[in-house]
Parts: structure tokens; sequence; C-alpha cells
């Protein structure tokens, strides 16, 4: 197993989108800006999107269809 975070990246996504953060509640996670939750970007007047780990739980991208596997599984 690799000592690097895990992350997704789709073919559309400009930055890698991290499956655990270490500290999700301090990151707007609606763009791919990645905002700090005091310093919003997008200009929209809405508040901090949460990262699915925080709705979801840890296994959050094990559930649903989003497209994503861990590095190092579906390999076989």
């Amino acid at each position: 197993m690799s000592d690097k975070p895990a992350s997704f990246q789709s073919p559309e996504m400009r930055k890698k989108f991290p499956l655990h953060p270490k500290h999700p509640e301090r990151t707007c996670w609606g763009c791919d800006k990645y905002c700090a939750d005091d310093a919003l970007q997008c200009g929209n007047g809405s508040g901090r999107t949460q990262h699915p780990a925080e709705m979801l739980g840890e296994d959050w991208y094990e559930w649903g269809d989003w497209g994503i596997a861990p590095a190092g599984e579906g390999d076989e």
C-alpha cells in the first residue's frame, strides 16, 4: 500500500480530488479552486460546499456511481 494520500482526477478536473483529506472542514469543495472556508472566491454568495466524506462518511466513494477506484483497486 502506498504512503501517498488517495486522490481522484477526472479528465475535466484540473486538480486532484482527495478521497480522505485531513481537515475537510477547512476547505470549500464546490469547484476546483479549493478555497479556504473563510476566503471563498466563487462569488456566488453561497456558503462552503462540504467534502463528500463529511456528509457520507469515509467510504463515500464506494457508494453510488462516482467512477472512482482508489490506487491499487481494480487492477487485477
